[in-house]
């Protein structure tokens, strides 16, 4: 937390490189409404960070189009992702207190800039969660996570060697846009950005494309799952529960899937989709490591290992100490047990989010036994989103099977927590608002709190 606060200082200081084509730091209308807040005066609810695990619903200004290809998409569902709980735990760097928050959400189009001709007000829509330009290298090659041109944060650029693109809703680390839990969102280069969902694809299951299932089935093939393959996934949230899916329909022989603690229970759930799947309950282990137990299930181990869990959560009093001390931003523990666990010459992909650096880590393993380590990065979700939307219409991909709520925007906040703490069985939430859509059929009925 005192590391993000830094390095929003930092950035003050240093400023940015000034090489983005679409504007910076506009994470909530409401931070300069002459420019950025829509000429009615309308307003809208939208979920703001507060502080260190603290986020609350206000009333802000509805935004405005500011840029010829900027769409405004009026909200018909979003959702929170494990993704989210990095910033609700402020471990993301560049956070502000009033920044809108969410990267997933689906909508119709209120009204478009004047450059853009391939979408109509009342077009049904998802977006993606990075902002791709359309026209640089990466983009042309459709790795739009990767976008050259849409962020011009200067500390990621110093930290990691190179920028991701610009994201919706994740902080001034990825440019500074405001997010998709609100009723209405600014969409820069919205030809680019917003797929059109076909009638057969309800909002319940369309919304996912915007993160969820390009991330997870990009988790699977970039790390080149195959026929036969043994595969481990660590983690059983809507990442891990979707990555087991996709391990399956890619071939995978046995998939081993662990998880543990408060939540134990999601282990059950995937089992109830997917009952091939065999499981491990970490905490229910008894003088053996996962390591050992996986060695004990598979000759040598899985042939593949999947990470779907994030860095911030240490599992030894080491980590959690230099955690707390910021001595590293990242957890080593998971990274460390895939390498140690696979078979020589195995596969590990990390999907799941690290922002900075970690201690301790195998590179001895790594290197002696020849395993892969594959960083799956954000998941380009203009490579895959619309093969993935066929594949949903045919009705061999299932989005659906991972929500288990329906809850009203104006408690999302308390999603939050509960999400947070793993409590009452809330894996995936479509979150509604006044504009949604009737309740598609076999979906969450609506629960309030």
């Amino acid at each position: 937390m005192a590391l993000s606060q830094a390095a929003n200082l930092v950035e003050k200081l240093v400023g940015h490189t000034g090489d983005a084509v679409t504007e910076q730091n506009m994470s909530n209308p409401d931070r300069d409404p002459a420019k950025y807040a829509d000429k009615s005066g309308a307003k809208m609810k939208a979920l703001v960070w507060n502080g260190k695990n603290s986020v609350k619903v206000i009333e802000t200004y509805k935004p405005a189009i500011i840029e010829p290809r900027d769409v405004i998409v009026k909200v018909t569902g979003s959702t929170v992702c494990g993704s989210d709980l990095h910033l609700y735990h402020g471990s993301v760097f560049e956070l502000q207190k009033g920044d809108i928050l969410g990267h997933e959400f689906c909508g119709v189009v209120d009204s478009v800039g004047p450059n853009i001709t391939s979408l109509k007000p009342g077009q049904r829509v998802v977006c993606s969660f990075q902002i791709a330009c359309g026209d640089c290298m990466y983009c042309k090659r459709k790795l739009s996570s990767q976008c050259e041109r849409t962020n011009d944060n200067t500390i990621e650029n110093t930290m990691y060697g190179g920028r991701t693109a610009g994201m919706l809703g994740y902080s001034h680390f990825t440019g500074g846009f405001a997010g998709g839990q609100a009723e209405f969102v600014r969409v820069a280069f919205g030809d680019v950005n917003l797929l059109p969902l076909p009638d057969d694809v309800p909002d319940e299951k369309g919304l996912y494309l915007s993160d969820v299932v390009c991330t997870a089935w990009h988790c699977v093939v970039d790390t080149g799952v195959k026929d036969g393959d043994v595969v481990a996934i660590w983690g059983a949230g809507p990442i891990g529960m979707s990555a087991t899916e996709y391990a399956w329909y890619n071939g995978a022989s046995r998939v081993i899937l662990i998880d543990g603690g408060a939540a134990a229970w999601r282990l059950d759930m995937v089992k109830k989709y997917f009952p091939k799947t065999e499981t491990i309950n970490f905490t229910e282990l008894r003088g053996e490591s996962v390591v050992s137990k996986l060695k004990s299930m598979v000759h040598g181990g899985p042939d593949v290992a999947l990470e779907c869990v994030a860095g911030e959560y240490a599992k030894g009093w080491a980590h959690y100490f230099e955690l707390l001390l910021g001595a590293e931003t990242d957890t080593s523990e998971i990274v460390n047990e895939m390498i140690e666990s696979v078979k020589s010459f195995g596969r590990c992909g990390i999907t799941g989010v690290y922002a900075g650096y970690t201690n301790h880590f195998n590179i001895g393993s790594l290197m002696e036994r020849g395993i892969r380590l594959i960083g799956n990065g954000q998941a380009p979700v203009h490579l895959y989103w619309k093969d993935l939307l066929k594949l949903i219409q045919e009705g061999k991909i299932h989005p659906e099977y991972m929500v288990s709520h329906r809850m009203m925007i104006d408690d999302i906040a308390t999603v939050y927590d509960k999400f947070d703490k793993r409590a009452d069985n809330i894996q995936k939430v479509f979150i509604a608002t006044d504009a949604s859509f009737p309740v598609a059929s076999g979906s969450p009925q609506l629960t309030k709190y």
